[in-house]
């Protein structure tokens, strides 16, 4: 049987006596008319004298987060979405059986405030109560307000009490949804359409990952939770939408860390007769534009660094990165056991699939990607990393494809992107081949997606940026379990 606290029974039994009173503990339906933004921006500005003459009455509801005074009168701080507003509670001025009740309210309850806005002596901004009501009796106390939920674990677990208690999260919590909405306003300006494709799928593609599986019972087939959106998109290239772009939930069965969550927040864009450039365009304009939009500001702070968000930005190939790095030019010709052997030189470890490209990109992964600052994109990735992306016609070895780096972590993922259904079969023959070498993360045969391209898909530039790390960037948070509500947590013992 669950224990209660004595806090926990205390509160209890006071719900028992609203009851008794014929007052829902649980609450109803209590219409707003203002709340503490409102109530700031209109009368932030305002004297004393001016606030009496203007004896505007408002009706607001939130949580009771402080709780001062004894005999007659007392104030509570109540807190909305927006933030906290006072509140002057008086006898006279809300009569005696609401006075009872409000004496007999605890931190955490929910109650409705109807008064006028008023400036106390001491220069506050309130509300002088004249109706006050209880809306939900809570029956477990807050915590301790200093100290809050020190355990940054049970933060994330009970986010619900995190956002009470924590004015940063609620920031992070509301400015998400605007980052969104900034990228929305951008593209479709610009005329791309907004789409939906499917979570669930039979062929593992669209990027590098391990998929979660699971079964149809039905159909009596396992199927994918989506590692990518790509090869749906692409397909609408196909039948004549010509610029579109999808933000959803994307599954990948891998590690967690300060960066990676198992279940995520991408957009994907694609743009008929555009290319990379035009994807870089594209890619810069958005960050640049959200940080505009929510921030007012190209200019951030973020690990230390101060860096501008506001376009161009830099761009290098990666061969060339490497080489500032290392002394090494992977453009030179170079067999594959020459390249091993470089890279057993550098203490990089090879795994069976590696080819050539592989080599090149573990070198920018260990020595040049943590190491870039401001936004950069890298242009070039070996061909058997890129198997969606054109062939740089000026070295086949390399693609067309850029990936946006800043302050070490990477943000976008764009190519030119590949049309060539010829070409497309044998880069995902490949594919299976690097399954068959033990590489978990390769795409398989689709040929359906073949079978598109062979109708023809316009030239097209494509790009895929995570949403949750350019919320952590223009959020400045750590950690990606900090921009996501819910982020995938251990099962607790």
């Amino acid at each position: 049987m669950r224990q209660f606290s004595e806090q926990e029974l205390v509160r209890r039994e006071k719900a028992k006596e609203l009851e008794s009173l014929g007052i829902d503990p649980f609450g109803h339906k209590f219409d707003v008319t203002s709340d503490t933004k409102t109530i700031r921006d209109k009368f932030g500005d305002k004297t004393v004298e001016e606030l009496e003459e203007i004896n505007e009455e408002v009706i607001i509801a939130g949580r009771i987060m402080t709780k001062r005074g004894k005999g007659k009168a007392g104030f509570i701080n109540v807190q909305d979405k927006y933030g906290q507003i006072q509140i002057y509670v008086k006898i006279d001025n809300i009569g005696e059986e609401a006075y009872e009740i409000f004496k007999k309210s605890d931190l955490g309850d929910i109650v409705g405030i109807t008064g006028t806005v008023m400036r106390t002596h001491m220069g506050e901004l309130s509300v002088r109560a004249t109706k006050y009501e209880h809306l939900v009796k809570a029956l477990r106390p807050l915590p301790e307000k200093f100290h809050g939920l020190v355990d940054t674990e049970e933060r994330f677990r009970r986010r619900y009490v995190d956002l009470i208690m924590n004015e940063d999260s609620r920031r992070v919590a509301f400015m998400r949804p605007r980052i969104i909405r900034a990228i929305q306003h951008y593209l479709d300006n610009l005329g791309f359409v907004e789409v939906e494709t499917p979570m669930l799928g039979t062929i593992l593609g669209g990027a590098a990952a391990k998929p979660f599986i699971t079964h149809h019972n039905t159909l009596d087939i396992d199927m994918y939770l989506r590692i990518a959106t790509e090869l749906p998109l692409k397909r609408l290239l196909v039948g004549g939408m010509d610029a579109v772009y999808e933000i959803g939930r994307i599954f990948r069965n891998e590690g967690m860390d300060r960066k990676h969550n198992p279940e995520f927040t991408s957009i994907e864009l694609y743009k008929a007769y555009s290319d990379l450039e035009g994807m870089m365009d594209i890619t810069e304009n958005i960050v640049g534009a959200c940080a505009m939009e929510v921030l007012g500001t190209y200019d951030i702070s973020y690990k230390g660094h101060d860096i501008s968000l506001k376009p161009k930005f830099k761009r290098i190939h990666m061969v060339d990165a490497i080489e500032e790095k290392t002394g090494i030019n992977f453009f030179d010709d170079m067999s594959l056991e020459d390249a091993k052997k470089l890279a057993l030189e550098h203490e990089i470890e090879l795994e069976d699939h590696f080819g050539y490209g592989h080599i090149v990109n573990a070198f920018f992964e260990k020595y040049v990607e943590e190491t870039i600052v401001e936004p950069t994109f890298v242009i070039g990735h070996p061909i058997e990393i890129s198997p969606l992306a054109k062939k740089d016609p000026k070295d086949p070895r390399f693609t067309q494809r850029f990936e946006l780096f800043i302050c070490g972590a990477e943000y976008a993922n764009a190519f030119t992107e590949l049309n060539d259904p010829i070409d497309q079969y044998e880069r995902f023959e490949a594919q299976v081949a690097e399954k068959n070498l033990g590489n978990d993360e390769a795409n398989e045969m689709d040929l359906d997606f073949v079978e598109a391209l062979e109708y023809g898909m316009p030239p097209a530039g494509g790009m895929g940026m995570g949403i949750d790390r350019l919320v952590m960037l223009l959020t400045g948070s750590d950690t990606i379990r900090e921009v996501i509500l819910f982020p995938t947590m251990k099962k607790k013992d």
